[in-house]
């Protein structure tokens, strides 16, 4: 369907300018390492593909993404057993058993759900318009949409991306119009199983405790130094920082510097003033987003509120999750830093999601022509 309207070039352009950083920000990360360079091409190709992918998202209506969004939901669970077959297919890495071997590419499923449950969930939501009179069916029935997903994601030993996925869906069904009493209810129980979780898990109940009980700057966890270190490169950038390239701690002081930690690297190099408008580019898309779910709901349509909203909503989780583990305020978790981070298939499904938000406004702007015509 053509809506005659052009991409918002305000958001795009903040978009584009957040994909760039990320690509120079990964690569520098990604320097002590003896592979950098296999990183850098990797991290290209990526991009290269969400940008692809995204275009084709910028022309596709969202009445097409509602009519397959129940298919692309149960192939993705396919995809996340498909993670548990045996090499060659399944590919695990560190003891966590996450990606699809694709030969030349390791495919995240779990990152795919991201967008397919919101997508899934946003249509599910509208068909349920007569049963939110009934909240304790709706959230039942959203509890077994979300359940399967994170059962077997939870079984990849991705706590990270099940909560994501789980509380992403909880804020779109809030946002429904399902009573908050029932969302107290359940999200008591999913808390309270979440700490059972990691209470019997003694590397994650260690990893927590020591974090919260010990002094940072005693304490020789791996975990820990992870966290010093990271304020320690931050603390070195100062207001302007060391220059792209020029940062010390991602050689072989900071773990996980090119994933889950470039905001530290960011720090480092580019400063508190690189930090600030990565920060205020966040700000923007994200705030400019719920503002354009709000408007579709203006204009009837609720599909489009409910996708626009979830996107937002999971943006905003990992964004501050990620932010808050680099500046030390929480313990070191595997978020990646949507658009910043190194990860090829996080930044594809980044991309899509917010080339749906831009596609999104195109039609509000589009259904905003046509009501004035008729003024």
């Amino acid at each position: 369907m053509k809506t005659g309207q052009s991409p918002d070039s305000t958001l795009l352009t903040t978009i584009l300018a957040l994909i760039t950083l990320g690509w120079l920000m990964s690569f520098s990360a990604s320097l002590g390492r003896f592979d950098s360079y296999a990183f850098f091409i990797k991290q290209s190709l990526s991009i290269m593909l969400g940008l692809g992918a995204g275009l084709v998202m910028l022309n596709m209506s969202t009445s097409l993404l509602k009519k397959y969004s129940a298919l692309l939901y149960f192939f993705t669970l396919i995809l996340l057993i498909a993670v548990f077959l045996p090499e060659p297919i399944g590919r695990t890495v560190n003891g966590s058993t996450r990606w699809v071997n694709l030969v030349i590419y390791n495919f995240q499923p779990s990152e795919m759900m991201k967008v397919a449950m919101i997508l899934f969930m946003a249509g599910f939501l509208t068909r349920q318009q007569n049963d939110l009179k009934n909240p304790w069916l709706v959230l039942s029935k959203t509890l077994l949409i979300v359940g399967a997903a994170a059962l077997l994601i939870i079984l990849e030993t991705d706590l990270g991306a099940t909560i994501i996925i789980t509380l992403t869906a909880l804020s779109m069904l809030f946002a429904a119009g399902t009573y908050l009493k029932q969302l107290i209810y359940v999200g008591a129980s999913l808390f309270t199983g979440a700490g059972i979780f990691i209470y019997l898990d003694e590397v994650r109940r260690n990893r927590l405790f020591e974090f919260w009980q010990e002094d940072l700057w005693l304490n020789s966890s791996q975990k820990v130094h992870q966290t010093k270190q990271a304020l320690i490169g931050i603390a070195r950038g100062d207001w302007t920082g060391t220059g792209i390239g020029a940062g010390i701690q991602k050689y072989s002081l900071l773990p996980e510097a090119h994933t889950d930690m470039v905001f530290a690297v960011i720090g480092e190099e580019l400063g508190v003033v690189g930090m600030l408008f990565v920060l205020f580019c966040f700000a923007y898309i994200i705030g400019k987003g719920f503002n354009i779910a709000k408007n579709a709901l203006k204009n009837g349509h609720k599909y489009s509120s409910y996708v626009a909203f979830g996107i937002c909503s999971w943006f905003s989780m990992q964004i501050s999750v990620n932010i808050s583990m680099n500046l030390g305020l929480i313990p070191p978790k595997g978020f990646t830093l949507p658009l910043i981070s190194y990860g090829g298939t996080s930044m594809i499904f980044s991309i899509i999601a917010l080339a749906i938000l831009l596609r999104i406004d195109m039609e509000n702007r589009a259904e905003y022509s046509r009501q004035k015509q008729y003024v």
